[in-house]
């Protein structure tokens, strides 16, 4: 299984609110060692890596995960406590 995480950066060259959020939620219930890829979209550059995920996916909200598993569609998930819930706890 492979998990990514897709981040924006603001103009300004912070992160997202909701993307800092969620990295301080994955660091702190130690998940953060289960996320294999970090990925930005760059608000404004919509040939950043993460902007052409989301374009890709279908996704206009960040952060975003994409998880991927062998012979399976890769599955998407834009509601964090839904990433722990199905894919986190259950592998862990």
């Amino acid at each position: 299984m492979k998990i990514t995480m897709v981040k924006k950066i603001m103009a300004d060259g912070n992160l997202c609110k909701k993307c800092q959020e969620v990295q301080e939620r994955l660091e702190s219930s130690g998940h953060i060692n289960r996320i294999d890829q970090f990925v930005t979209a760059v608000d404004g550059d919509p040939d950043s890596t993460g902007a052409l995920l989301a374009n890709l996916y279908q996704v206009d909200k960040a952060p975003f995960f994409i998880v991927e598993e062998e012979g399976s569609e890769p599955a998407i998930y834009t509601i964090y406590f839904k990433l722990v819930k199905e894919v986190l706890e259950k592998a862990a």
